[in-house]
């Protein structure tokens, strides 16, 4: 027990709704970081008294007073801190301890309805250089890491930089899993559910109302990746999300439209093919490819870079564990049925002798 210490800690100014928003409903928030962190928090009024071991007291001390200023009133309206803005600080305070760079959380700074945009840890901070330094570059990882999202600022900031004249948003139309059938509508219609969370994301940004008068000027325009082949695209910030499901060939054709003054990202996850059998994934066959290129730059990220909720990530761990023990039982099958064979074959040779 000789190695716990506490900090004492007052936040000021002192403001009761503040407060009240700061540690959540049922002290929610601070619960979340007691556990998140190891340690204990104990407050009156707005005295804190944190205890713990002394690098993660340290680490909550900060945490506390950032998202203290988080709930600074914004036009008169109080800013609410939820679980969800306490998970994300927590996981950009682990990146920081992580011996992130000095330039790390900076390199993006957008301003949208949900407050500025920026890496939450060095994984996410090197992916958005590289996109800012590297004509094509790619991000490959699982679920919740931020691929898509980060693409998508970049391609904003570009846009409103005038570094561009235009965003191209693309992905294979390819179910997941399952056959969804015919779809009613006209074009726009049967792609836009494929397309919903390269909307999300620019509606979260821009509003929808921007992005609405942007795509009726095709300034920013959203496709399927078929519609991709046969154009030369100058100019323009292009994001090809969901890569994995591309074939090899699609895959080609995709990275021999960009023109010039254009920059491309691709981003997937190669855990989650959802192509036919036999067929191999265009962005498994790009990452062999194409690794000794040095115009292109490759981002892989892991289980430790989700940043939705923390059960995801273990999720994601879970599965990673279940096809390294499989792939471990695969090799151990097939050494065994080698040296069954090759027994088999001296016996044969012994026997014909």
């Amino acid at each position: 027990m000789s190695n716990l210490v506490s900090n004492e800690l007052t936040l000021e100014p002192s403001d009761h709704k503040r407060l009240a928003s700061l540690c959540g409903p049922l002290d929610d928030n601070i619960k979340q970081i007691e556990r998140r962190l190891g340690i204990e928090i104990t407050y009156r009024n707005n005295e804190f008294k944190l205890v713990g071991a002394e690098l993660q007291v340290k680490s909550a001390t900060k945490l506390l007073k950032d998202l203290y200023i988080e709930t600074q009133p914004v036009r008169g309206q109080l800013a609410d801190v939820d679980s969800e803005k306490v998970h994300l600080a927590i996981q950009e305070l682990k990146g920081l301890e992580q011996a992130a760079p000095k330039n790390y959380g900076k390199e993006i700074h957008i301003k949208t309805k949900r407050g500025v945009i920026k890496p939450r840890n060095p994984n996410q901070s090197d992916y958005v250089k590289n996109i800012f330094t590297h004509d094509i570059s790619f991000g490959v990882g699982p679920a919740g890491t931020g691929k898509t999202y980060l693409a998508v600022a970049c391609a904003v900031e570009a846009l409103e930089r005038q570094d561009v004249r235009r965003i191209l948003l693309t992905r294979p139309a390819v179910e997941a899993g399952e056959k969804l059938g015919f779809l009613p509508g006209d074009l726009s219609q049967k792609v836009d559910p494929y397309l919903r969370p390269l909307y999300d994301a620019l509606f979260e940004m821009l509003g929808f109302e921007k992005v609405e008068k942007l795509i009726e000027r095709n300034v920013i325009e959203v496709a399927p990746l078929a519609y991709m082949r046969g154009r030369t695209l100058n100019d323009a910030f292009i994001i090809l999300d969901e890569s994995q499901n591309t074939t090899v060939e699609q895959m080609k054709m995709f990275l021999t439209r960009i023109g010039f003054n254009s920059q491309a990202v691709i981003t997937g996850d190669i855990t989650q093919v959802d192509l036919p059998r036999g067929i191999r994934s265009g962005l498994r066959h790009a990452v062999d490819v194409l690794s000794d290129v040095e115009e292109i730059s490759f981002n892989f990220f892991s289980a430790g870079d989700v940043v939705r909720h923390p059960v995801v990530a273990r999720i994601v761990m879970a599965y990673e564990a279940h096809d390294k023990q499989r792939e471990k039982e695969r090799l151990e099958k097939k050494a065994l049925q080698e040296a069954q064979n090759q027994e088999q074959s001296s016996q044969q040779n012994r026997n014909d002798q």
